[in-house]
């Protein structure tokens, strides 16, 4: 599988989120998975690529010109591709990934995420985002997303298109959920 990975770029932020995506990271490299990631040197993304690289697999790290303008395109990049802006970052993740995994984040993993879901939820494509679910960081939106549901405004079930996981157990069946789509 080719999976996207949306996450924080900040390094100040509980250690355990770095414990679970250099986990993921890892487990993704062992059983022959690419990493898609924003190509970024810090945060989550250095550490997901990282782990994986280190395992032996293969990152793609989609990087906006502003990132390598800056020195923070991660040494853990196995394929560059570069682009110029955000949005074109997110075109060209959702092109070359076939599920996606949202690690904790702030508002730029928000936007990715809507990004796939609202373009699911009209008929561009059929992939999934599961949610990563460490410590409970995805509690209050699944909680909006469920009011939200409750009220009418969601277009479908939710969870067609959006996966909740808990542990990597459950990620990985989430994973497989939504490759078989």
């Amino acid at each position: 599988m080719r999976v996207g990975i949306f996450c924080s770029a900040n390094n100040q932020i509980d250690a355990v989120y770095f414990e679970k995506t250099a986990e993921l990271g890892r487990w993704l490299a062992q059983n022959g998975h690419e990493v898609v990631f924003g190509g970024c040197n810090l945060g989550l993304m250095e550490c997901v690529a990282r782990a994986a690289v280190e395992a032996g697999g293969h990152t793609v790290g989609v990087v906006p010109g502003i990132i390598e303008e800056h020195g923070r395109t991660s040494a853990f990049v196995s394929e560059l591709v570069m682009c110029k802006d955000l949005n074109e970052r997110k075109a060209l993740m959702l092109g070359r990934s076939d599920v996606f995994v949202a690690l904790p984040g702030g508002v730029g993993t928000l936007d990715e995420v809507f990004t796939v879901v609202a373009s699911y939820t009209i008929g561009y494509h059929r992939k999934r985002v599961v949610l990563y679910n460490v410590n409970g960081f995805w509690n209050s939106l699944i909680a909006l997303l469920k009011d939200m549901d409750g009220k009418g405004v969601i277009r479908g079930d939710w969870r067609a298109y959006i996966g909740v996981a808990d542990n990597l157990e459950e990620l990985q069946q989430q994973m497989m959920i939504s490759t078989n789509q």
